[in-house]
């Protein structure tokens, strides 16, 4: 089935090249078919890689998907163009009457700044707070999964002594639960954060359930009691070549940084690292949108 997209999207013509089936709106009005809303609060700095990144994954189910653009109203994004925003973009005041049966909140490359002093902080509390009773389920990404870890349950974050940056392996806690359904025992995934959550925080609260976690890396997927809340610590959306990038750009602004781990062939960066955890990405999103959004949304909100 196809993923709803506004009209020009730049990441329209990716996704075809991909044979990822898009369908832009004036198309999708003319089928009585009941499609998912899900609402993307895309926090990342570059936009556009991000919308590729999270389209490609969504469009890649047997389900009709419907997607809204939220941008911060507080926040003046520096690494989109304004054309872009206004073009494919909305703010919070122009959504908040409806009900989207998903949504996704990314991470954000502000994870050493206190929550409070996020000059957006207040915004985003307000829209989590709104999504408890508009939204099915909310998919939180890195930072976005650290804010709703100290938002809805009191759970800090802390510095860690270097970056982790890297692939590394990941074990599931329970198999039977269906967001992880299909999944390997062990399995890779990318991490790309400054700080981290305490695991005994995360298994010591009892509406929180810790669902796959790294020795390396920590923390990795955690889910509410009422299953809607997922919070993922990494970045599974990545592409092959985002953490080559962010690793450049880094080095470019005259950062220590160590070379992403278990990432580049024999740790040679002239080399093509291979993405080692696309198939569970999509695994994850698909079963996310099935079991916990399409089959838990009423038809008709009320």
């Amino acid at each position: 089935m196809p993923i709803n997209i506004p009209k020009n999207l730049p990441a329209t013509e990716l996704l075809k090249e991909e044979k990822i089936f898009v369908m832009e709106e004036d198309r999708s009005k003319s089928q009585n078919i009941r499609p998912l809303n899900i609402l993307i609060f895309n926090l990342m700095p570059e936009k556009e890689k991000t919308e590729l990144q999270l389209l490609r994954l969504l469009g890649n189910t047997p389900l009709q998907v419907n997607v809204t653009f939220l941008n911060t109203a507080t926040h003046v994004s520096k690494n989109v163009s304004k054309t872009h925003l206004e073009s494919f973009y909305t703010t919070f005041e122009h959504v908040k009457h409806r009900r989207f049966d998903g949504m996704i909140i990314t991470g954000a490359p502000i994870e050493l700044m206190e929550f409070e002093d996020v000059n957006y902080w207040n915004e985003i509390v307000s829209i989590m707070d709104w999504s408890k009773t508009s939204v099915t389920s909310v998919l939180h990404i890195c930072w976005g999964a650290q804010a709703a870890l100290y938002h809805h349950y009191g759970i800090g974050k802390f510095p860690l002594a270097k970056k982790c940056s890297g692939i590394y392996d990941h074990t599931i806690t329970d198999p039977t639960v269906k967001l992880v359904r299909g999944f390997n025992d062990i399995f890779t995934a990318p991490h790309s954060r400054n700080t981290s959550v305490s695991r005994e925080e995360v298994e010591a609260h009892p509406k929180l359930k810790l669902l796959s976690a790294s020795s390396d890396a920590g923390v990795f997927i955690v889910m509410s009691e009422d299953e809607k809340h997922i919070m993922i610590t990494g970045h599974l959306e990545y592409d092959a070549h985002t953490l080559a990038e962010e690793y450049s750009r880094d080095l470019a602004k005259g950062l220590t940084i160590d070379i992403p781990e278990n990432y580049f062939p024999n740790d040679d960066t002239s080399k093509q690292p291979n993405n080692t955890w696309r198939s569970h990405t999509h695994l994850l999103f698909s079963n996310w949108l099935n079991y916990y959004v399409y089959q838990e949304t009423p038809f008709e909100w009320e």
